[in-house]
């Protein structure tokens, strides 16, 4: 006797099944690529908006700390800031350069942008320092800025001399303001490649309203380059180094829409600051952790500790542009400003779902609690032992080096 059996239920369940698989694919389909379309509008829209914006009428105090930087000084920075002296009018801006010991001739290359400033008779000063990072090492050590390193020896931290650098380039700053000389905004510039018009594109961040606006800085696109200083709007470091960088979800939708990023700190090789903090009776000022913090093996950038400390963070924020963009050599300048889109469609569905998969997958807690838990045993050593950009340290032990700086 044959049995013959059969499936129908079965058979509909398999089906249903599919269908539904191939709904949710479809779905999945065309949310990327709704996802996918806003976003390069937004890219598109953005970029034409930047590039016919009206400049506005500021006076601008320019700081550079200059070291071993001769070739990109002379292959587009130099010019750069020519460029821009010239733009904002010599009578709108002030020019302060401090070179820090260079090894190569980057004092030759500064020495002919003197001249060249002088033709348009641009208000400066540039300081050729002949005081190296092997002379500042050799230094009977001082009181503050020295550490005892896991070697046993006394070191000079990198982070404290970097902020004498920085707040070097700013003497001229106090010197006029007690002439009754002001300025509007800062801007401090690093070795990178720029324009005008991205000189022009930050400045007006947000509507000009800000405690400080910073480019994005490229050293290998499409990997940015300053991960030391950058913090999202909660205070993390970037999820990841490309395109959409963040895990807030503030900074990172912010970042998608190429609108103004609101971040907790950011440096990136271009930023414009509110000149009045720095002239305050208790003027703003770059600085390092105590060196009594540093000792348990942590440190912190002077760029992010600066918006800690600044006073307008709280009410005017800070941002990053995403549309201003620099490089640390032509071609990665050319690389993250094309003609066309800066990102490609393959770029954008990549990063997305990267930063997804790491957001899913992956936290930052554990990092953070190790210095939490080192800057809270810190602060019960002594009254007063208080900081307040922990969200700015990291575990790491930074000297300075003869030709650089090294981790201990």
């Amino acid at each position: 006797m044959i049995k013959i059996t059969s499936y129908p239920h079965t058979l509909r369940r398999v089906l249903v099944r599919h269908r539904i698989i191939r709904s949710l694919l479809i779905a999945f389909i065309v949310w990327n690529l709704i996802e996918l379309h806003l976003i390069l509008r937004h890219i598109s829209e953005t970029d034409i908006t930047y590039r016919e914006r009206p400049r506005r009428q500021e006076r601008i105090y320019i700081a550079s700390v200059n070291w071993n930087n001769e070739i990109i000084l002379r292959s587009h920075w130099s010019q750069a800031v020519r460029d821009l002296a010239w733009k904002l009018g010599p009578e709108n801006v002030y020019i302060s350069i401090y070179e820090s010991g260079s090894y190569d001739n980057t004092k030759g290359a500064l020495m002919d942008l003197d001249v060249e400033l002088d033709r348009f008779r641009v208000p400066r000063n540039i300081t050729l320092s002949h005081v190296t990072h092997e002379d500042e090492i050799n230094m009977p050590p001082g009181d503050e800025g020295w550490i005892v390193t896991p070697q046993g020896r006394k070191e000079l931290r990198r982070i404290p001399y970097l902020s004498r650098m920085r707040n070097l380039s700013l003497e001229p700053l106090y010197e006029l303001a007690k002439q009754g000389i002001t300025f509007d905004k800062i801007l401090f510039l690093n070795d990178v490649v720029f324009t005008p018009n991205d000189v022009f594109g930050l400045l007006d961040t947000n509507n000009g309203d800000y405690a400080a606006a910073c480019s994005m800085d490229f050293s290998k696109p499409p990997h940015y380059y300053d991960t030391f200083a950058l913090r999202d709007a909660s205070g993390h470091e970037t999820i990841m180094s490309t395109w959409p960088f963040f895990r807030d979800s503030i900074s990172r939708h912010a970042m998608k829409n190429m609108s103004p990023v609101p971040v907790k700190s950011c440096w990136n090789g271009m930023v414009a600051m509110p000149a009045a903090p720095f002239i305050d009776k208790t003027p703003l000022r770059f600085r390092g952790i105590p060196d009594s913090l540093a000792a348990s093996h942590l440190e912190a950038s002077e760029c992010c500790l600066i918006h800690a400390d600044n006073p307008l963070t709280v009410q005017h924020g800070v941002y990053v542009n995403p549309l201003v963009r620099v490089g640390y050599s032509g071609p990665a300048y050319v690389a993250v400003n094309p003609i066309i889109n800066w990102l490609s469609p393959r770029t954008i569905l990549q990063g997305l779902w990267t930063n997804r998969l790491r957001r899913w997958t992956s936290s930052s807690w554990l990092k953070e609690k190790t210095v939490s838990n080192r800057v809270a045993r810190w602060a019960t050593l002594a009254d007063g032992n208080r900081e307040s950009g922990q969200f700015c340290i990291i575990n790491e032990m930074q000297v300075l080096h003869p030709w650089g700086w090294g981790h201990v």
